[in-house]
């Protein structure tokens, strides 16, 4: 009998430059067997993309440096396909190259089920 084989967890990269918020996303996300990548900054995030293959960004849209609309700009040049959801508590002026927009005050489980869709369109 063969082992059973392990299924490869989807690899969502989280961009908060708040700790607190980044470890919290990252708790509910692993708990609900995605893998996290963690970035604090766009410019790490950036890096981080060039190097990992990830299903899904999630990005806050207030960082340090760039926005999240910025980055997301900047993510389209180097993976034009990867999903973006830009997750804060500020609504962006535009949306241009961000397949989604939710805010934080939104139930966790509309998060889940967002973040479901969004990678099923990653694997696809």
């Amino acid at each position: 009998m063969r082992p059973a084989v392990k299924p490869i967890k989807s690899v969502v990269l989280c961009v908060e430059d708040n700790e607190s918020h980044l470890r919290l996303r990252r708790a509910v996300l692993e708990k609900n067997g995605y893998s996290v990548l963690a970035a604090t900054s766009a410019s790490e995030a950036l890096q981080m993309l060039r190097t990992s293959s990830v299903l899904l960004v999630i990005s806050d849209h207030m960082l340090a440096g760039l926005t999240g609309t910025e980055l997301a700009k900047e993510i389209r040049k180097i993976r034009p396909h990867v999903p973006i959801m830009l997750y804060s508590g500020i609504v962006p002026e535009h949306l241009d190259n961000v397949d989604c927009f939710l805010s934080k005050a939104e139930p966790v489980e509309k998060f889940l089920s967002m973040v479901r869709d969004l990678v099923s369109r990653g694997l696809g």
